[in-house]
């Protein structure tokens, strides 16, 4: 599902406008990104998506890696990244028992 598909999907749910839906979906994004980008990178911070799961950041540690075209050893240094972790109720969606 892609950008569009998703408002027109969202904006026929709660029949909102296009334009708005757009407008909040793009809100959320802005939102989320500042706030993990105001966060301390060395504590773990967590933003939570009601029905779909939570963004939580990791500290990846720094290490060694090869250049695959070389073999060359490169230092790969430590980042911050985010990882999601899913609902229960969308893993038993995605999931469900038999």
């Amino acid at each position: 599902m892609n950008k569009a598909e998703l408002i027109a999907a969202i904006a026929a749910d709660i029949n909102l406008q296009k334009v708005v839906v757009e407008s909040v979906l793009e809100a959320t994004g802005r939102v989320i990104t500042s706030h993990f980008a105001g966060a301390d990178p060395h504590t773990d911070t967590e933003v939570t998506l009601p029905g779909l799961g939570k963004l939580k950041t990791t500290t990846r540690a720094a290490r060694t890696g090869r250049n695959p075209a070389t073999g060359a050893a490169i230092e790969i240094p430590e980042r911050v990244a985010v990882k999601f972790s899913a609902s229960k109720a969308l893993d038993d969606a995605l999931n469900p028992t038999q």
